[in-house]
């Protein structure tokens, strides 16, 4: 992919529905009573893996026109145990809540992930839920699928999350609508909290106070309308372009600005940035607005741990951001992340650095030493769409042409990035 230095961007955008919402609405409305309607459904590969498995439990989903879903609830104990195998494709997500439904059910079920994934582990899940007396067995110690899940008595138990697995508490709440008794989450930070929001869309009994989430049993949910917001992770490659190219001022209608997701915006907000949310308010129990970004100079700030969370999809923006402010951004804590532990980190500032980015990496995070401006040429995305966004944002910014390597893995989970980002 080709992208050229721009004057300026400026238009009105809508992106895609949010991910992580998507996958719960299904989750959710098939174990609700009744017909649940949803609205800016995002018909990606992974949520589409989430609808086979339900299918595959008998709930009837019929996927409409116009990201329009409606999903025809079993109830909380109304699942049927599935005849085949429930493929949770690449979906790290997927397969997570998957395992704290499935740890609650009277049959025996399988899961798998797609072939490039199946050598992928499953992490702590497992673990967390056994405690909760699941019955869930696997290959090494339970962290490798095939998993199998067998019928158990499960017990609410309390618990605290490291903060680099926050991502297990979803589970564990979808878990505690089976137990017996209360489940308690705690975490370090505050975490995205899309499921107990639905949850309690939907009629659970879920209490959050500060960093500790409890779940209790109810005897059924109801089927409600679901209309999912603009992905504020999609949202935040636009809001960069605006910040970074000169003369720019973009609009992006009805995004999701749930605090527990929208660290970017606190952070750029920090760095100087000129954003405003506009038409603030609620929709199916989520914070909605339309973001407004105009171009900014922007200055190095410190990010340290306890942010991480809220912003680790955003991060290789965020460093393409910082790679343009005036002085240096630290970027602290992220070694017990898994960005860190994969590399990405590394594989980011790389292509950066080709740009003329001055970064150093560090045991624990990333030092960017801020410059005016950066300069096209070729850089590869390494197969990462969040890498290969990124990496063409920064290209709007640098002098002449970007050339960006294997761009494919963007038309998966956003197939008209680049046709609006010619439009602005």
């Amino acid at each position: 992919m080709l992208v050229e230095n721009r004057n300026r961007l400026r238009g009105e955008i809508t992106v895609p529905g949010d991910k992580s919402i998507s996958h719960r609405a299904i989750v959710i409305g098939a174990l609700a009573s009744g017909t649940t309607e949803i609205e800016n459904f995002l018909l990606g590969e992974d949520c589409l893996s989430t609808i086979d498995c339900f299918r595959r439990m008998q709930v009837g989903i019929e996927i409409l026109k116009d990201n329009k879903v409606r999903v025809h609830g079993r109830g909380l104990y109304g699942l049927k145990a599935p005849t085949s195998v429930l493929n949770a494709g690449r979906s790290g997500t997927a397969i997570r809540l998957l395992l704290g439904v499935l740890s609650g059910q009277p049959f025996t079920s399988t899961v798998i992930r797609s072939e490039a994934s199946m050598k992928k582990p499953v992490g702590n899940t497992v673990n967390f839920l056994k405690q909760m007396g699941a019955g869930i067995t696997a290959k090494d110690n339970g962290t490798l699928c095939p998993l199998t899940v067998s019928p158990a008595n499960l017990r609410g138990i309390s618990c605290k999350l490291p903060i680099h697995e926050m991502h297990i508490k979803s589970p564990l709440l979808l878990a505690g609508l089976y137990a017996e008794g209360e489940t308690e989450v705690n975490e370090p930070v505050t975490s995205r909290n899309h499921t107990e929001l639905m949850l309690n869309h939907f009629g659970a009994d879920i209490r959050m106070e500060g960093t500790v989430v409890r779940s209790h049993p109810v005897e059924n949910l109801y089927a409600q309308k679901v209309v999912i917001p603009g992905d504020i992770s999609m949202a935040a490659y636009f809001i960069t372009a605006a910040l970074i190219v000169p003369d720019s001022d973009i609009v992006i209608r009805n995004v999701g600005v749930n605090p527990s997701r929208s660290g970017i915006l606190e952070i750029y907000k920090s760095m100087g940035a000129n954003i405003e949310l506009l038409d603030k308010r609620t929709v199916s129990g989520e914070e909605v607005a339309d973001i407004r970004a105009r171009y900014s100079k922007l200055k190095g700030v410190r990010i340290d741990e306890k942010m991480i969370p809220g912003i680790v999809d955003e991060l290789p923006v965020i460093i393409a951001a910082a790679a343009l402010a005036e002085g240096t951004t630290e970027i602290n804590g992220l070694s017990a992340f898994k960005v860190k532990k994969t590399g990405k980190i590394k594989a980011i500032s790389l292509e950066l650095s080709k740009m003329g980015a001055r970064m150093t990496e560090t045991e624990d995070g990333l030092v960017i030493e801020g410059r005016e401006t950066l300069r096209g040429t070729v850089v590869d995305s390494n197969n990462n769409h969040s890498h290969a966004m990124a990496l063409s944002v920064a290209g709007l910014a640098a002098q002449g042409e970007t050339m960006i390597r294997k761009t494919q893995a963007v038309d998966i989970v956003y197939p008209e990035f680049y046709q609006i980002l010619n439009k602005l």
